[in-house]
């Protein structure tokens, strides 16, 4: 008699990414010829400096073999990062804690899978980032919502986790998705210090540090060799497609992220990380990026306030707009799809990043062109669904 396989299908019990099935369903139209403007992705449009193409062709048309380089990245390339968390945050962080990772993506999983067993209770915020919650679900570790609102401005605070122990660690974002707020320094460095009293493990999320409009972003690494920073070049880089990370690991863990490098990614793609460390370079290019997405941001600000959507978290940083929609519905994913149908503007659903009330909320992107906000501005004042 064959013995049935046993087996537990943790892919299948992941959530889909919904912002994802949007962006999918954006390029379908496009592609059949419809004008959609974009405003569900976290995808800045902006060009790429010529001399972060130029490192890449150069290399190319003198034969570079792109060989892998070691698990931990070019050494060259966190040397460069190091020097980047020096001169932006006054911070000294040796290069062999640095490891360029295949997009944030891959920093999560290292990150999750060194610093935390099966079963381990995680904070989360709510609403946050959705790829959290799925990646932790998927390596058998359990996330825990821990709700913020108006009255923290979005972000957490030490009786937020207080309240939610015992945990084994949290995730912190500051400027965060999808809400672009951002904590100030003395507020990250009490969270950041409340955690190591209470032995939380802290994965700070920076992804889109050098994208705010007021205070700077502060770091994680600032205030603890404890926690796990993850950043990338997608964001302020404009370097999505590229899939380059990069994981500060305290010292405790890096030996073990280097073993799982090796054998979960072997290494980051070799010409995304010449590009990256040409990118290090171009900061003043990305500085006017920047720029451009704080006038997107007014726009768009301007324009949902006429359209009676004036509950909107203070966008902070990032380029994010999380507004509570509910005055015009209480079920904001089909309200997306109608809105797309009916205007050709793609947006994403609150419920991606908060399954319990984001049915009242939606996430616009302002990383397109000025263009594309202005004249989704102009489509939507007409509709109300």
């Amino acid at each position: 008699m064959t013995q049935a396989l046993s087996y537990r299908p943790a892919a299948r019990a992941v959530r889909s990414f919904l912002a994802l099935d949007m962006l999918r369903e954006a390029q379908r139209r496009q592609a059949a010829g419809e004008t959609i403007l974009r405003l569900e992705a976290g995808q800045p449009v902006a060009s790429l400096p010529p001399a972060v193409c130029a490192a890449v062709t150069d290399a190319l048309a003198a034969g570079h073999p792109f060989p892998y380089t070691e698990a931990k990245g070019l050494l060259s390339l966190r040397q460069a990062i190091a020097l980047h968390y020096q001169k932006q945050h006054a911070v000294a962080v040796d290069p062999e804690r640095i490891f360029i990772t295949p997009g944030s993506s891959g920093g999560f999983i290292l990150s999750f899978l060194a610093a935390f067993a099966p079963g381990a209770r995680i904070g989360i915020m709510t609403p946050g980032y959705p790829a959290y919650r799925n990646i932790l679900e998927a390596l058998d570790m359990t996330p825990v919502s821990l709700r913020v609102g108006p009255e923290s401005r979005w972000q957490l605070t030490p009786e937020i986790l207080a309240a939610a122990m015992p945990l084994a660690g949290v995730m912190l974002a500051s400027p965060a998705n999808p809400t672009g707020t951002m904590m100030t320094p003395e507020a990250l460095a009490e969270i950041v210090r409340w955690c190591d009293r209470h032995g939380v493990r802290v994965i700070s999320d920076e992804l889109y540090h050098g994208i705010t409009y007021g205070m700077p972003a502060a770091t994680a690494a600032a205030f603890s060799e404890n926690v796990c920073v993850i950043n990338s070049f997608s964001k302020y880089f404009a370097m999505t497609g590229w899939r380059l990370g990069w994981l500060v690991a305290p010292e405790s863990l890096a030996p073990s992220i280097e073993a799982m490098m090796q054998s979960l990614f072997i290494a980051a793609p070799t010409p995304s990380q010449i590009a990256g460390e040409a990118a290090l370079d171009c900061l003043s290019v990305f500085d006017a990026h920047v720029a451009r997405y704080r006038v997107n941001r007014d726009v768009l600000l301007d324009g949902l306030h006429r359209w009676g959507v004036r509950e909107i978290a203070p966008a902070d940083g990032a380029f994010y707009l999380y507004a509570d929609v509910s005055p015009l519905t209480d079920d904001s994913l089909s309200f997306c799809r109608r809105m797309l149908d009916a205007t050709g503007v793609s947006a994403t659903s609150g419920v991606d990043f908060d399954p319990e009330e984001g049915q009242r909320f939606i996430r616009f992107s302002y990383a397109g062109s000025l263009e594309t906000i202005a004249e989704a501005v102009r489509r939507l004042a007409g509709w109300r669904g």
